[in-house]
């Protein structure tokens, strides 16, 4: 078992986060509007269809978890797996119907500076400090993201229809890039009580920066899907650099 100092604490991997909840939008975005935003990375957008790519809103309470409570707001784009020769639809279809499709965290703010430090010195994830108002207890989920006073997204998601199959294991081959390296994680989820529906989303768009990468993308727009996990186990593991 390898372990990380973060902050004078010690964190062994892989970190477990016990209780969370998340509601999350999904939309169909420009493959060249998207993945010019993520060149940096060498990675390749996916494609669901021709020209389109699949860009997802997440925010994201961890209620009890090895690097403590905290709120989260993802930006996160479906990509290639980075081992992959997938260069058709057809091929990135089959890697999304088998669960071979990455996710790459473009963007992550959160509320906490020990998440904040474990999630850029363990895995390179993008994390950044803002402030947060969210609502994941109400039938309709909410929540702000906001940095310096400038409002990033204003997400809400209507009540979806219970997805049977709830309690089964998801594992996702998380993306992230920092100080100039490409790092690949193991995520293992274990999702109980999903809620999901075709559109249902509300979104606005602020000043920030990161509202002007969304609107780049053709947002606010009717989703695609969105989705609410009361319950989301999740685990961990090491980065490897890519």
């Amino acid at each position: 078992m390898t372990s990380h100092k973060v902050l004078g604490k010690q964190v062994d991997m892989p970190v477990e986060i016990r209780q969370a909840s998340a509601f999350m939008a999904m939309y169909s975005v420009p493959t060249a509007a998207a993945q010019s935003l993520i060149d940096y990375t060498g990675l390749e957008i996916l494609q669901f269809r021709p020209g389109r790519g699949i860009c997802v809103l997440v925010f994201v309470d961890y209620v009890d978890g090895d690097l403590g409570p905290y709120n989260e707001f993802g930006l996160v784009f479906l990509v290639r797996d980075h081992r992959a020769d997938s260069t058709s639809v057809a091929q990135d279809l089959r890697s999304l119907t088998q669960g071979r499709a990455g996710a790459l965290i473009h963007q992550l703010p959160v509320d906490g500076e020990f998440t904040l430090a474990a999630g850029r010195g363990i895995w390179g994830f993008p994390k950044v400090l803002a402030e947060f108002d969210v609502d994941h207890g109400g039938a309709v989920k909410r929540g702000s993201v906001s940095q310096d006073g400038r409002l990033i997204a204003q997400l809400s998601v209507k009540p979806g229809i219970s997805v049977p199959g709830s309690g089964t294991n998801t594992s996702l081959a998380a993306y992230s890039h920092l100080d100039g390296v490409t790092r690949v994680t193991t995520w293992d989820m274990n999702p109980t009580g999903v809620r999901t529906r075709p559109g249902g989303a509300e979104l606005k768009l602020g000043t920030h920066p990161i509202a002007d990468e969304l609107r780049s993308l053709g947002l606010p727009k009717r989703a695609l899907i969105t989705s609410s996990i009361p319950d989301l186990p999740m685990t961990f593991g090491d980065a490897q650099s890519i």
